[in-house]
């Protein structure tokens, strides 16, 4: 029996856990002597995990919370150090598969490796190479404490690579959420706030607001929300937005902006709907930059730089930074049909999950 500890960190990881609890399922209705248990670092009652989500990616619920809830990173780092320590101790496991970059993953790989486990990372080597981000730490520490690092492309591979990986340690699995993304397509649910607002599909915009510096950073948050509401006349904006990125939004928009609607946040598929049918999409979130670059839908990227380099040289994505009037130039491109070409990156299949059991069973 080969068990597997999976590590969820924060809802996002979800989507990219789903698929290989799928693929492990369906394995063992083949008869493949494998187990596993799905862990998370948050608590049982987390707001973000609507009773929807779980139903939505077709997938159980956690078999176990570490119940961690603080905003301190530090703090966190050492609260699920030792409770996660504690499963491992009292669990056997053979290898612990730990998801994307935050401090809880960073904290799971640590203890991983301290108890002599094997240690996975699914989203290995995608670096922004500013070391003063919290999250780039992170991604230096568990890709270097990885005995297996699966990547999402080419990129991802060379920059393990240079900075010392082993080949042997390296598998370009492609993009885990494209499994989701390919799996869901057709399941997607138009939310009530389409109908409320009368959207129509093609002929809106979506915007999404998660990063903490940029939430409170109001004199370049202001300028860019501006240019919204002014395109929110010729267009109209969905924004489903969450506790601290609503309140900022709310408190910077003018009093005159109609055809901007701040939204509460959707269930899964029902997101899913409003990315692949709107117009165009701006966020400053990778993973939904992914989703538009599948979706062949334009997005505008409010930041510098992007760990997912693909959703550029090969998708529909654009970064503007934090620009206002960047932002403006690409809005007046995106409402008026000009906007580059564009493809999938190699290995978007939505096999990923499939290889990644394969290369586990064959271990």
């Amino acid at each position: 029996m080969r068990n597997i500890c999976i590590v969820a960190g924060a809802r996002p990881n979800f989507v990219k856990v789903a698929p290989i609890v799928r693929a492990i399922k369906k394995a063992q209705g083949e008869g493949t002597d494998i187990d596993f248990r799905l862990v998370y670092a948050g608590c049982e009652n987390d707001a973000t995990l609507e009773p929807s989500l779980f139903d939505d990616l077709c997938m159980p619920r956690p078999d176990v919370f570490l119940g961690i809830d603080c905003v301190s990173l530090n703090e966190l780092t050492g609260r699920v150090m030792s409770e996660f320590e504690q499963y491992l101790e009292h669990n056997p496991t053979d290898i612990v598969i730990v998801v994307d970059d935050l401090a809880s993953t960073m904290a799971a790989a640590i203890v991983t490796k301290k108890q002599g486990v094997l240690l996975a990372h699914l989203v290995a080597g995608t670096r922004s190479f500013d070391i003063s981000m919290p999250k780039e730490i992170n991604r230096l520490v568990i890709d270097g404490l990885s005995d297996i690092l699966f990547t999402a492309g080419v990129g991802a591979s060379s920059i393990a690579t240079r900075e010392g990986v082993q080949m042997s340690q390296i598998y370009m699995v492609g993009n885990i959420l494209m499994d989701t993304l390919r799996f869901n397509r057709d399941r997607l649910c138009r939310p009530e706030v389409a109908d409320l607002y009368g959207l129509k599909d093609s002929c809106y915009l979506l915007f999404t607001l998660n990063r903490k510096a940029l939430i409170a950073d109001t004199a370049k948050l202001k300028p860019m929300l501006d240019e919204l509401v002014s395109a929110s006349a010729r267009v109209p904006v969905i924004a489903p937005l969450r506790d601290s990125a609503r309140k900022a939004v709310e408190s910077l928009m003018p009093p005159k902006a109609a055809g901007f609607h701040i939204v509460s946040p959707q269930t899964y598929l029902e997101f899913g709907y409003l990315s692949a049918h709107a117009l165009g999409v701006i966020t400053d979130s990778g993973n939904v930059a992914e989703e538009a670059t599948f979706n062949g839908i334009p997005c505008i990227t409010l930041n510098s730089y992007t760990e997912h380099g693909e959703t550029v040289s090969y998708g529909s994505n654009v970064l503007v930074g934090e620009s206002s009037k960047r932002l403006r130039e690409m809005l007046d491109d995106m409402l008026c049909g000009r906007w580059k070409k564009c493809s999938l990156p190699d290995r978007w299949d939505g096999r990923s999950a499939e290889r990644i059991l394969k290369i586990i069973i064959d271990l």
